[in-house]
């Protein structure tokens, strides 16, 4: 097992995310806003000091989480809310940000290969 070098953020959606997706075109999905947050966007993100600066780089980046989240569900923008702020996606949404982040696969480096 190998210390990455990185942090993760979870992003996790909230009631008003869950609202927008009941009510789009063939919703059909017997899920409630617990089981969606079961099973969230994880992305590995660089290692900051103060959970601040970690805040600060998705808010840099929250117009392509914003749309991923959103066409991970429904593909068809059209269907999407317009107007899409930093201040609605923190509503929409829970970042949970992690610090320790452990690689447990071992893969084998070609070297390895050769020797075998």
């Amino acid at each position: 097992m190998e210390y990455v070098n990185r942090s993760i953020a979870l992003i996790k959606p909230r009631q008003p995310f869950f609202d927008w997706l009941k009510d789009t075109p063939d919703w059909d999905l017997d899920l409630t806003l617990d089981i969606l947050r079961l099973d969230c966007t994880s992305l590995l993100i660089p290692e900051f000091e103060e959970p601040e600066e970690a805040v600060s780089y998705i808010d840099e980046m929250y117009e392509r989480l914003f749309e991923m989240e959103l066409a991970s569900w429904v593909q068809e923008s059209e269907h999407w809310p317009q107007k899409r702020t930093l201040q609605m996606f923190w509503e929409w949404f829970d970042v949970e940000l992690h610090s320790l982040v452990i690689d447990t696969v071992e893969e084998s480096r070609p070297e390895q290969e050769l020797l075998h």
